[in-house]
């Protein structure tokens, strides 16, 4: 029975599920056309958060690569995908079986990349191979689905209409606070990915960098036990400090005032207050930015405008 690839106009319909090339991968042209790439997002905790087009596209792939084949293979059981070789690709293996992923493709085979939960390629292994597919002129095709971090900027009560996802954080304290302080001016809504047993520590840094903003924590999402907590950072980290969390872990918390909402008289006079008691310029700037919500760029300016010429009005 002859099969083909379907086309990206084709896609895949409510009235049927992709079909595949040939065995041979022949090109009615000549030679082996190349099979396509798909990226299926997975549910992040609720195993009915699975589309029914990802559904047909696995039941028809000639391999799933997946970052934990053991939980991608309870999935597949609880919907009955069968009799497709499932291989592991994650990040310790991943530039190995990019090559062995490519091979496939070359023979005009079909391939699902999947990561442990959510979207391949966001905080995930993925990127890799979709990278070198490109490169090599095939097909790729990311199919929409779970993801944890936009559930959790809706449910966070913070502006959605500007947003800036930065994964993971660095693992070490000093890298942490580094990487925070470079976007102490981002006016964008900022969302985080954590691990549990770093969230303190990661509260605390948001805290002493980006100072006492409006934040969200959610946890678990999708899950029996889903939490979403919001407050200032200061309120979110007594809370968890008490109540150590469990689970993934979405962090949430609101961008810099911008610099047009901000009454600088008064934040100019609360740096000048801090001077006068002995701290030092740029810590007096650091501390009151954090404090303020403010730009900390923005502010240096001023103050320094303000300290050269103390008498005057202060300027923008």
């Amino acid at each position: 029975m002859s099969r083909r690839r379907p086309s990206s106009a084709e896609g895949i319909g409510s009235s049927g599920s992709p079909k595949r090339q040939d065995p041979a991968g022949e090109n009615p042209e000549g030679g082996i056309s190349p099979g396509r790439l798909f990226v299926c997002p997975t549910p992040i905790g609720n195993l009915e958060d699975i589309t029914i087009r990802t559904l047909k596209v696995l039941r028809r792939v000639d391999l799933i690569a997946a970052e934990d084949t053991r939980k991608v293979k309870v999935l597949l059981e609880r919907y009955r995908v069968r009799r497709v070789p499932v291989v592991s690709y994650h990040r310790h293996n991943e530039e190995q079986r990019v090559g062995y992923i490519l091979e496939y493709l070359r023979r005009g085979r079909d391939v699902a990349l999947l990561s442990e939960a959510g979207t391949p390629g966001i905080s995930d292994p993925g990127e890799r191979a979709v990278r070198a597919a490109i490169r090599e002129g095939i097909p790729v095709e990311a199919l929409p689905g779970p993801t944890a971090f936009v559930p959790a900027l809706v449910v966070s009560g913070l502006s959605t209409r500007r947003f800036a996802f930065e994964g993971f954080l660095p693992r070490q304290a000093g890298a942490r606070r580094k990487y925070l302080e470079s976007l102490a001016d981002e006016e964008r809504t900022l969302v985080f990915y954590e691990a549990p047993h770093r969230l303190q520590e990661t509260l605390a840094d948001l805290l002493a960098v980006l100072g006492d903003r409006q934040a969200a924590v959610a946890r678990e999402l999708t899950k029996l036990h889903e939490e979403v907590l919001r407050g200032s950072v200061s309120e979110l980290l007594d809370h968890f400090t008490v109540n150590p969390p469990r689970g993934e872990v979405v962090v949430v918390i609101e961008g810099c005032r911008p610099p047009e909402d901000v009454d600088w008289e008064q934040v100019l006079r609360e740096v000048k207050r801090q001077r006068e008691a002995g701290v030092p310029f740029s810590e007096a700037v650091r501390r009151v930015a954090a404090e303020a919500g403010v730009p900390r760029r923005e502010l240096y300016r001023l103050a320094l405008k303000a300290e050269a010429a103390p008498d005057s009005e202060p300027l923008r």
